[in-house]
């Protein structure tokens, strides 16, 4: 070997920089199979396992043809109902018109199915009265004879039996008042019928004081029923020198006859 030159020193390669090692690549540049195989059979397990029953992305789910002919349907119905609930209403506390007169029977039927509506107890005339409703009947002995029972006190037996009670019935409260209100609204002073409720007012006020006495009284059957009313005015306070009524005002009506078929449906053996 030659000699070097005074001074010179040999030649080093000088090295390579060095990187993070998350960063850094194999040395010689080439991908790694090991470490890509790895990768991608990780991703398919959880593919395989977390998105098998999810939808592609942008899919909807969709309703099936059945559950929309019922949910329509449904729709449909409740739209119906309220309309029809709205219109009768508002036919019924409108002025009347040819429509809501045309269509009374109807009207009545939903908004009134069994009792009158009204304002009464608010505006604009409270109830400033009292009034019993009473019934006696009239009895046929063996002998042919009759007898009278005496008056019976039918709006008594009916406060009775809400007196007291945390939850009253609705019929022991309204039913026989109702039925009176009925009763003169479709009869004058002179116990006339005004028009086609007359009759009708007339056999319900009878069957609710027959299914109330039965078909026989002490013994004997009853052939007759008579009702009558007893009003006395609701004092008004101390204050406003309004006097004290005491003493009742009687509308007592005729005899009725009492038949087998006053008795149909209502129970009474």
């Amino acid at each position: 070997m030659a000699d070097e030159p005074d001074g010179a020193t040999a030649y080093e390669p000088i090295p390579a920089p060095r990187t993070a090692p998350d960063e850094a690549g194999p040395a010689d540049g080439r991908t790694n199979d090991a470490e890509a195989t790895d990768t991608e059979t990780t991703e398919t397990t959880e593919t395989e396992h977390d998105g098998t029953d999810e939808p592609e992305a942008g899919q909807e789910r969709r309703w099936s043809l059945p559950s929309l002919l019922v949910l329509y349907a449904a729709v449909i119905a409740v739209a119906v109902a309220v309309v029809y609930h709205l219109g009768t209403v508002f036919l019924s506390i409108a002025p009347s018109n040819p429509i809501s007169q045309h269509n009374a029977t109807t009207v009545n039927a939903h908004v009134m199915p069994e009792f009158e509506q009204n304002w009464q107890l608010f505006a604009p005339n409270p109830l400033q009265q009292n009034i019993a409703v009473q019934a006696r009947v009239q009895t046929l002995d063996p002998d042919g004879g009759r007898t009278e029972s005496p008056w019976i006190d039918l709006t008594a037996q009916d406060v009775a039996a809400i007196r007291d009670n945390p939850f009253p019935s609705h019929v022991n409260q309204n039913l026989l008042r109702r039925a009176w209100d009925y009763y003169t609204a479709w009869h004058d002073q002179n116990e006339k019928s005004t028009g086609f409720g007359g009759p009708l007012s007339v056999e319900y006020l009878k069957r609710i004081g027959l299914q109330r006495i039965g078909r026989d009284w002490h013994g004997e059957p009853v052939i007759q029923i008579q009702f009558r009313s007893a009003t006395t005015d609701v004092t008004g306070p101390t204050w406003t020198g309004a006097p004290a009524t005491t003493a009742p005002s009687y509308r007592q009506l005729a005899w009725w006859p009492a038949t087998d078929d006053d008795y149909r449906g209502l129970g009474v053996s």
